[in-house]
């Protein structure tokens, strides 16, 4: 009785997002709506063989085969909705009604996905923490911009993240491994915490003495090896193998993406441009390469003037040294309640460090995260900020005026949403209730939360730091909406991104060594 309760509560839950999304279906979409609608007439029109070859648009594939397959069995429908979407060269820019509510409706079914994660994930939890968790991932605001504004897919992938993690969390590695593989072979971006998966697995199921820790490793990796074949085995034996290789991976890109990522490589940037700016004042011949920092399609030439140039292989190293200390815990103390940290952490250094990053790859360790959030006040706080920072560091992807009071309405309701759950759930009653409680299962930290006066007297408050970083955020959105427009006019049009950009840098370098922090610190 009380699981169909949680379920038809869920669904309510579910229910009002879907309202929301359903008036947002005529709102701006960006060029990914095309590129999704070309990807159905791709895989509809051509053979298996082609579809990593095809160069009909810019928009080549250049997904995973998995959601290739699932892009193709999205056409079967759009073909009897409107021949037209699917239609490889007459469709080209289609964007007629008809294309617009099918694609916009199959992302909001695909988040049925999602939500069967969610629920699976929160089964067993009590009902405030398992409320907070629906809150703060069904009506993520981030989800809500990216996937029913932007357009894409990733409340459909983050279901499948969600579910690997539940299964770990319960014991059950195997059926976690496998549906991490799953999940690989339909966004290879979530490569980036393979390698904590790998320690994990290796440690916690497969370490288990000489014979049954090897029949275990065989069998794990039968699993993984199974489910890349048949994502990759066709593609094999039609020797399309290394073009397929070649589109997921174009190295060739710049270290940024078009909207600089709020990461490290921020501040890289701009520190090149600073050496350059005084060196060419102080009389050094500095030449400024004509490639630019943000070109999805720029060669391999060197973006900076004065600092040495960032190849992939270098940015690898600095994922992998940042995920260190995540790889030496999961191994000494591998244990199933703190998996989704860690994944959250190795996503977080993967935003931070790694090559071609989307700004929209911080939904990765921003939706795991809300899982975290519910453990404790000091976890409560920090979501709160970070998830404020991450969401506000999408506004640049809806750059047009119409959808500006929807994203700040969407961020303001978040933030109220979250103020007034973490309240509920962190009441002067419950939260030393809630610090005995993690003690209790060991999760002792020397974090803040052992010595903050909010903790010990119980309830949510943020700091003055807090406050003060927030007051900042408003400052830097009135500059870029208001007063840059109103006093410069068109003069340096890149100074109010960079500014967000900048700033919300940040707020994530800042979530990071939190994350570390706590890391190191528990045991």
């Amino acid at each position: 009785m009380e699981s169909s309760s949680s379920t038809r509560q869920l669904l309510w839950f579910f229910a009002i997002a879907v309202c929301v999304k359903l008036l947002l279906i005529p709102a701006y979409h960006s060029t990914d709506f095309e590129v999704h609608r070309h990807w159905l007439a791709l895989t509809h029109s051509l053979p298996l063989s082609n579809w990593y070859a095809d160069e009909t648009s810019p928009w080549t594939l250049d997904y995973p085969p998995f959601f290739a397959c699932f892009e193709r069995f999205l056409s079967i429908f759009a073909h009897y909705i409107d021949p037209q979407i699917v239609d490889l060269h007459n469709g080209l820019n289609y964007r007629a009604n008809s294309a617009i509510y099918f694609l916009r409706i199959s992302v909001i079914l695909s988040d049925l996905w999602l939500l069967y994660g969610v629920c699976r994930l929160t089964k067993n939890a009590d009902v405030k923490r398992r409320n907070l968790i629906w809150v703060l991932i069904v009506w993520s605001p981030a989800l809500v911009m990216v996937d029913h504004l932007h357009f894409q897919y990733n409340g459909f992938l983050l279901g499948w993240l969600l579910l690997s993690i539940s299964f770990l969390q319960e014991g059950k590695d195997l059926m976690g491994g496998f549906l991490f593989a799953v999940l690989l072979c339909f966004k290879h971006l979530f490569a980036v915490a393979a390698p904590v998966y790998f320690v994990y697995l290796l440690r916690h199921y497969c370490w288990k003495g000489l014979f049954r820790g090897f029949s275990r490793l065989s069998v794990l990796g039968a699993v993984v090896v199974a489910v890349f074949a048949a994502a990759y085995g066709p593609f094999l034996y039609h020797g399309q193998i290394q073009q397929v290789f070649n589109r997921m991976f174009p190295f060739g890109r710049g270290l940024c993406h078009a909207y600089w990522a709020p990461n490290f490589w921020v501040f890289y940037i701009i520190l090149d441009k600073v050496f350059s700016f005084f060196l060419k004042k102080f009389g050094f011949s500095i030449q400024i390469p004509a490639a630019s920092f943000t070109g999805g399609l720029v060669g391999d030439s060197s973006p900076f003037a004065v600092l040495p140039k960032i190849s992939p292989s270098t940015t690898l190293i600095m994922v992998l040294l940042a995920l260190s200390p995540c790889f030496i815990k999961a191994w000494t103390n591998p244990q199933p309640r703190m998996v989704a940290r860690w994944i959250a952490y190795a996503y977080t250094c993967g935003f931070l460090f790694g090559w071609h990053v989307h700004e929209k790859a911080s939904l990765h360790f921003v939706i795991p995260l809300a899982i975290v959030a519910v453990q404790s006040l000091e976890d409560a706080k920090h979501y709160f900020m970070l998830s404020i920072v991450s969401c506000y560091s999408l506004f640049p992807l809806l750059y047009e005026g119409q959808e500006y009071p929807i994203k700040v309405l969407l961020l303001l309701l978040h933030s109220i949403l979250m103020w007034l759950g973490f309240s509920t759930k962190f009441t002067r009653a419950s939260a030393p209730n809630t610090m005995v409680t993690a003690k209790k299962k060991g999760a002792q930290s020397k974090s803040i939360e052992s010595s903050s006066p909010a903790a010990e007297k119980g309830g949510f408050t943020i700091g003055w730091v807090g406050k003060s970083y927030l007051l900042g955020l408003l400052l830097v959105e009135i500059w870029g909406q208001f007063l840059h427009p109103y006093l410069l006019g068109d003069k340096f049009p890149f100074v109010p991104l960079m500014l967000i950009s900048t700033y919300c840098a940040f707020g994530i370098m800042y979530s990071w060594i939190w994350q570390l922090r706590w890391i190191i610190s528990t045991t």
